[in-house]
């Protein structure tokens, strides 16, 4: 029991220091998170929205003290009515003043938030150039120049392989001749395929139609009737 007893408590100091260097770890990452522009911005905007709630009291108390100027009036108490209308008046520079700090508080906070965005891109400028000079120092110039190297030989031994399959070698002759071949062989081609004429006859008769000697009636009449129209 006394081991045991032993055991459990060097257990339970462990974890407490492991907990407690946890936190601290922990609370000393946030520590250096918040920047003294961050802590300005906060308190920048919690004196804004202090000064809003501030303008709807003052605006609030405002048309309050005029419901009741009225009524005084109504009641025939001028005087009390015109100490509420001289304090309105009071609260109401008071907000016109407070509406030109609303303003440089805002213009505060747009440039503060700007400028962080404008850290954030610095720094990642910084990244990047940082990276683009560890590849440049993986890279020298040598190893660029035997790339390239290597790569106009893979190019110029592709272009003679093209060269090789669309006969791009031959000489102007060898094209001539090719040309003339084909030629030949559409030519030949062609012949073939017209039908042959016949050569076992000379001189083929031709048969006419038979000449009738003598005219048919209907003509004769005819012919007689033109015959003595003209001597007439």
């Amino acid at each position: 029991d006394k081991r045991s007893a032993e055991v459990t408590a060097a257990a339970r100091t462990i974890t407490i220091i492991y907990l407690t260097l946890k936190m601290g770890h922990l609370f000393s990452k946030r520590k250096s998170r918040v920047t003294e522009h961050d802590k300005a911005l906060l308190q920048l905007k919690t004196t804004r929205d202090k000064i809003h709630q501030y303008q709807k009291r003052s605006e609030a108390t405002v048309e309050k003290d005029r419901q009741l100027a009225k009524k005084l009036i109504r009641d025939g108490k001028k005087e009390r009515a015109l100490l509420l209308l001289r304090k309105k008046k009071f609260i109401e520079e008071q907000l016109k003043k407070t509406d030109g700090t609303l303003d440089n508080i805002e213009k505060m906070i747009q440039d503060i938030e700007f400028s962080q965005i404008e850290m954030q891109v610095v720094d990642s400028l910084k990244i990047g150039n940082e990276s683009l000079k560890q590849i440049n120092a993986m890279l020298s110039i040598e190893d660029v120049e035997h790339i390239l190297d290597e790569t106009q030989e893979a190019v110029e031994k592709q272009r003679e392989i093209d060269a090789l399959l669309s006969g791009g070698l031959l000489t102007e002759e060898d094209e001539t001749a090719a040309e003339e071949e084909l030629d030949a062989i559409i030519a030949d081609a062609i012949q073939k395929r017209l039908p042959e004429a016949p050569t076992d006859v000379e001189n083929p008769e031709v048969v006419l139609p038979d000449v009738p000697e003598t005219l048919p009636e209907a003509e004769k009449k005819a012919q007689k009737e033109k015959v003595a129209m003209a001597a007439s």
